[in-house]
């Protein structure tokens, strides 16, 4: 098979590499239907983290099973399956609370921009749709694996509620996603903040009431501003550096709560300056295992449509321009077809 190992940064190249194989009974093997680049695929791509030995990437899914493990009863050769970037067995004591994405069996997907995944926990990670799903719809449930997953994440722990303000702190994939989650959940104002024209129509697409060009202290004025010199009630942290975090924390009321969910890069937050907002702050890798049945059903029914992140679709063995693509933030996401 073939699959996209990165080498160095701005260095990814298609390359073929060993078929997976069952090496435990608890794995599947599927064959990818689409695959895609993430937005934190970037900071490796940028050298922004480290990189080691070359290796390969990816880690958000969707495709047919092709094999299963003897302990794999949940899912079944021919089917087609959505997972999530952290594999779990769905039964230890954190996935039993609702955190699978720190499972105590954990394994963190990396090889998915791929025409084949071994899929670890499979049992516990793989959800089958009732039927095989039209192309239509492979996108949407594409970003179930991860980016919509993440975004509904960001919503959760920010604790947005119906007739509440949201704003949302990124216009990549996941923000976007974010908007939705925070319409799903009943927000009656969402406020996203965003420079990019085509970022801020496909928000208000899904949406958002607001869009706030302005950054740092601007753009907490702006926030005020629009919530009569209160801040907002929740707030989604959806890039992780400390500009967004800082954008998030002084963006949210007293009492008000910051889901974050972009991985941290430079993050350091002030004791003192979270103690005395009254802000609430949650938020880490997305338990997007304890989404997934009820977000194959929100893009099945047609309910939600968050596939349109993808903005660029390319074959796989063009893999390396649709890296550059968002690097240069030509395309907001690349979805990948083996």
């Amino acid at each position: 098979m073939h699959g996209a190992v990165i080498h160095a940064p701005g260095d990814v190249r298609l390359e073929p590499l060993d078929d997976p194989k069952i090496l435990r009974p608890t794995d599947a093997i599927i064959r990818t239907a689409v695959t895609c680049v993430c937005g934190s695929d970037l900071w490796p791509y940028r050298g922004l983290e480290p990189i080691g030995e070359a290796h390969p990437m990816g880690h958000e899914y969707v495709g047919f099973v092709e094999e299963v493990g003897s302990e794999v009863t949940a899912v079944r050769p021919g089917q087609f399956v959505v997972g999530s970037f952290a594999t779990s067995d769905n039964t230890c004591a954190n996935c039993r609370h609702g955190f699978q994405s720190h499972c105590l069996n954990r394994e963190s997907m990396s090889t998915c921009q791929a025409d084949y995944v071994r899929i670890p926990n499979a049992q516990g990670t793989l959800v089958a749709t009732d039927e095989t799903p039209t192309e239509e719809f492979w996108p949407g449930l594409l970003a179930v694996s991860d980016v919509m997953g993440t975004g509904w994440w960001a919503a959760d722990a920010a604790e947005v509620k119906p007739g509440s303000t949201a704003v949302v702190v990124g216009d990549g994939a996941v923000g976007l996603c974010g908007v939705i989650a925070a319409k799903e959940m009943g927000a009656e104002r969402i406020i996203a903040m965003s420079r990019h024209e085509s970022r801020q129509e496909l928000a208000l697409e899904f949406g958002a009431t607001d869009v706030v060009t302005e950054r740092g202290d601007d753009g907490v004025a702006r926030i005020k501003d629009l919530t009569d010199g209160i801040g907002a009630d929740s707030v989604l942290e959806c890039v992780g550096t400390a500009q967004a975090m800082q954008q998030a924390l002084r963006s949210a009321r007293p009492g008000g709560n910051v889901g974050f969910v972009g991985v941290p890069h430079g993050v350091a937050v002030d004791g003192q300056q979270l103690f005395y907002s009254h802000v609430g702050l949650r938020g880490g890798p997305a338990p997007v295992r304890r989404y997934l049945p009820d977000l194959i059903d929100r893009v099945l029914t047609g309910r939600i449509a968050p596939g349109k992140v993808f903005d660029l679709t390319l074959p796989l063995e063009q893999v390396a321009e649709g890296y550059r693509a968002m690097d240069e933030r030509r395309a907001i996401k690349t979805l990948l077809t083996p």
